[in-house]
């Protein structure tokens, strides 16, 4: 197993890494939609939230080795699913190979952020 440290995405805000190698596989963490540079969260909108947690999604995926159109398997959490149709939005940009997906609503995401993606990709 190889840990993923990235400054490209925003540091743990807990006991656990960004992500992880682990054979020819990378896991990449629930990214949020904080901009690394900042520390901030990317815009009060679900459209800006999307856009900043598939930015760093693709930043551990590739700080791991891979890239994004190699990620096979998505868990999607959204605070309201009435924004449903806009993640799907800003994802599909990013997620050009239609990856397995899991798509739920949570009561609450950290930070009170209005989404969260973590993400499986082959090396």
């Amino acid at each position: 197993m190889k840990n993923v440290s990235t400054t490209n995405a925003p540091a743990a805000i807990g006991p656990y890494s960004q992500g992880y190698v682990v054979g020819n596989l990378v896991f990449a963490s629930g990214q949020i939609p904080v901009d690394p540079a900042t520390g901030e969260i990317a815009g009060p909108d679900i459209a800006a939230q999307a856009e900043q947690s598939c930015k760093n999604v693709k930043a551990v995926i590739e700080a791991g080795g891979s890239d994004i159109s190699k990620v096979f398997k998505t868990t999607c959490f959204l605070a309201d699913m009435a924004d449903f149709a806009t993640f799907n939005s800003i994802y599909e940009k990013y997620f050009t190979s239609k990856p397995a997906r899991s798509c739920v609503a949570v009561k609450t995401l950290p930070k009170n952020v209005l989404c969260e993606i973590e993400a499986i990709a082959e090396i």
